[in-house]
């Protein structure tokens, strides 16, 4: 008979096995509760101190007005990811539309593969803070900019770097503590 074999060896891996599915669960429970109670929501970019992706989107269906990588060059601005189909993009509608009538940064949008009368209609009612709204109908632009889910909004310097990146959508917290802040301080560095 092997050592293995032996009688208080198989107890004991018996005892060990009972105790393995509740080591996994403090585990799983650790690290939700963690993930759960973490207050940092704030994402790592790669693109974030890089020149925006180049690109050029036509306008929305009846709008005269696209965007392109041109528009983002000379002066601080938003960039504002959404779609019409976006239940988060209305929650933050309202501020967005606030930061417009202030005229404190101009915000660009980026319309993700929307129908043209529903993103239409979405902005007759809820507001149109756009000074320009390029239609990104296959979504290629915004996989460029590393968009993963929406909205999305990007601060851009005026040498057209990326210089923040918000995922999901801000509120009034996150508007006065996290992208105005930035916005400030690039507009305070070229004296605008």
């Amino acid at each position: 008979m092997s050592a293995d074999d032996a009688p208080g060896t198989t107890r004991r891996r018996g005892r060990l096995l009972v105790f393995l599915p509740l080591a996994v669960f403090a585990g799983l429970a650790a690290a939700f509760y963690w993930g759960l109670w973490n207050n940092d929501d704030r994402l790592p970019s790669p693109l974030v101190g890089k020149a925006i992706p180049e690109f050029e989107l036509p306008p929305i269906e009846g709008r005269d007005d696209g965007l392109s990588s041109a528009d983002l060059r000379g002066q601080v601005s938003i960039v504002n990811v959404w779609a019409s189909w976006c239940v988060p993009c209305r929650v933050e509608m309202p501020l967005l539309n606030e930061l417009a009538r202030d005229a404190t940064v101009p915000i660009y949008g980026i319309n993700y593969k929307d129908d043209a009368g529903e993103a239409l209609a979405f902005l007759a009612e809820l507001g149109d803070p756009y000074t320009r709204i390029g239609a990104d109908r296959s979504g290629r632009v915004a996989i460029d900019w590393g968009v993963y889910g929406l909205p999305e909004t990007f601060v851009i310097d005026a040498e057209g770097q990326i210089a923040y990146k918000h995922v999901g959508p801000f509120d009034r917290r996150s508007l006065e503590e996290d992208i105005l802040p930035v916005v400030r301080q690039l507009q305070a560095e070229v004296g605008s």
